[in-house]
């Protein structure tokens, strides 16, 4: 589903993501934890093109990108459709209802045809619970209910896989059940996830793989278990000792 292959990414001088290789079944869960300026959400946007990769390649499906050297200006776009991104902070239109922001990619992006793409919305919006807020703005709405938004346009895309760069960290505490419970759904469901998050205990019940990264570079993956009961690292385990 996603392969990774010696992924590199520069600012400048600073060398934000160093050789990163990285593989994801489909289907599958994959939480990536560490520290802040690790390179999580760096390579969270490099799986959809918001940063271009400096070196290495990107697989989703059976479209691959090698950034080593020029790329196509006809893939990108192409490798962008098959992901969708839930944002920390919505990013919602704030102009448009909760149903018009899921409607817009699909009809602006894919050329859908209008009520089509309402009958989708509509049907989205239900799934994630807000089937009463269809037309309302995102000021009307919670920070729940504006994230459960978020998720729905991301899937309106018919993504092959969801990104998800700390969808609850802007959010209440008592917010934060409502937009998890949306994403344990979605992963019965079996789509495919990479959720950057810091919730340890969605990470626990949900991933089938978390990864560990510090200072650019995956210092450790695993399954949950293994990982929070039996870190290999020591800096695994000096990170995870800080959480408690």
């Amino acid at each position: 589903m996603i392969k990774v292959n010696h992924l590199m990414k520069n600012f400048g001088d600073l060398q934000v993501l160093k050789d990163i290789n990285l593989e994801i079944g489909k289907g599958q869960v994959v939480v990536i934890i560490g520290p802040s300026g690790s390179g999580k959400t760096t390579l969270l946007r490099c799986l959809n093109l918001l940063e271009v990769p400096t070196k290495g390649s990107v697989q989703i499906g059976d479209l691959n990108l090698d950034f080593s050297g020029p790329v196509s200006k006809k893939q990108m776009p192409q490798l962008r459709k098959r992901t969708g991104m839930v944002f920390q902070s919505y990013n919602l239109f704030p102009h448009m209802t909760a149903i018009q922001n899921v409607m817009e990619g699909p009809v602006t992006v894919k050329g859908e045809d209008k009520q089509k793409a309402y009958q989708k919305a509509k049907q989205l919006l239900t799934k994630v619970g807000l089937a009463d807020k269809l037309d309302f703005y995102p000021f009307q709405l919670s920070g729940g209910q504006q994230q459960r938004v978020g998720i729905a346009r991301a899937m309106a895309m018919d993504p092959d896989v969801l990104l998800f760069d700390e969808p609850t960290s802007a959010l209440d505490p008592e917010l934060v059940g409502e937009v998890l419970k949306v994403m344990k759904e979605l992963a019965v469901e079996g789509m495919t996830m990479v959720v950057v998050t810091h919730e340890m205990n969605f990470a626990r019940e949900v991933a089938d793989e978390v990864i560990f990264m510090d200072q650019g570079v995956i210092v450790e993956r695993n399954t949950p278990d293994e990982l929070f009961t039996n870190p290999q690292h020591d800096r695994t385990r000096q990170f995870l000792n800080m959480l408690k």
